[in-house]
């Protein structure tokens, strides 16, 4: 899972550059998978960083009720 201390940009450069070196037509099979495998796990960090954004507004939303 995600570091506490990564964040959402950190995260999504981490998919950005996994989807670059997908597109690039130079990259090997097993590159494709490496960058794959990397690529899925930044999108797992950044869905559970927008979660915790997501539960914090709903959090701080309900205190102003």
């Amino acid at each position: 899972m995600s570091d506490k201390n990564t964040t959402f940009e950190d995260a999504l450069r981490k998919l950005e550059q996994s989807s670059e070196k997908l597109r690039d037509q130079q990259t090997t099979l097993d590159e494709a998978i490496e960058s794959y495998e990397k690529g899925l796990e930044a999108y797992r960090e950044c869905r559970e960083i927008l979660n915790r954004a997501e539960q914090k507004i709903e959090t701080l939303s309900r205190e102003e009720e």
